[in-house]
């Protein structure tokens, strides 16, 4: 984005490769840029004068989308998600098959439908298009619930696995060793008050909590507002009994 103004001719490597970053980059050409080689390690951008302006719809989000596409897998349900492009979650939705789902692509989107419980799947992280670190939690998740255990490796994000007590709480049976988390799957969760730690971790307790026998109550969700602005309505929509609440100094949702 600042290159697109400056002087000269700018090389970036080692570049980011997801689709966020080629869309951002289209944006950009459509208001007159040069940029060269987006979705590649090498990005040059060819500086001009100025810019004018576009009409541009963004890119899906294939984390929030992915993260749905495991909540259905986990539930044993049957889940369509619009406005994202299934080739961009391409890694993610073929674990999400290896676990037992059936993911077939629709005109704007995808459908995930699971009819039994999930069979473990080892995971481990890579940058894009690796399996997303975004999405980790989730794949924890799923693997909690599956039958048999799971091997999840961590390589992008250190602190990823910082959500892995609360998890534990719901009651998941996980045995952590550096970047590796060795899950062994459970038929169903147990609820407890757990906190999300950030936006991902969050969200992958909520799709946790659809699992748990009982209520659970989610605490520290201003985390989760920030990747997913409209959470209630959106699990009230697939039928999930949930609410927001205001506790004493907090907000959380409960199950």
């Amino acid at each position: 984005m600042a290159a697109v103004l400056a002087a000269g001719i700018t090389q970036i490597d080692n570049a980011a490769r997801e689709p966020e970053i080629v869309d951002i980059c289209l944006m950009l050409n459509e208001m007159g840029a040069r940029i060269y080689g987006a979705g590649t390690s090498t990005v040059v951008v060819e500086g001009v004068e100025e810019l004018h302006p576009v009409r541009h719809v963004t890119v899906g989000d294939r984390i929030v989308a992915g993260t749905w596409a495991f909540g259905a897998a986990m539930t044993r349900g049957d889940v369509t998600v619009h406005g994202v492009d299934p080739q961009h979650l391409e890694l993610a939705l073929d674990k999400v098959v290896t676990t037992g789902a059936s993911v077939t692509a629709t005109p704007d989107g995808f459908n995930v439908r699971m009819d039994r419980r999930p069979t473990a799947v080892d995971t481990s992280t890579l940058p894009y298009p690796g399996f997303a670190t975004d999405l980790l939690p989730m794949a924890i998740g799923l693997a909690a619930v599956s039958e048999g255990t799971s091997l999840v490796t961590e390589n992008i994000y250190d602190g990823r696995f910082m959500f892995i007590n609360e998890l534990v709480r719901l009651g998941a049976d996980i045995r952590v060793n550096g970047h590796h988390a060795a899950v062994r799957g459970r038929a169903r969760l147990s609820s407890a008050p757990v906190r999300a730690t950030d936006i991902r971790a969050g969200a992958g307790l909520v799709i946790a909590a659809l699992c748990a026998d009982g209520i659970t109550e989610i605490s520290d969700v201003h985390h989760i507002d920030r990747g997913y602005p409209d959470m209630v309505s959106d699990l009230r929509g697939l039928g999930v009994d949930v609410e927001r609440a205001v506790a004493p100094e907090e907000t959380l949702f409960s199950f």
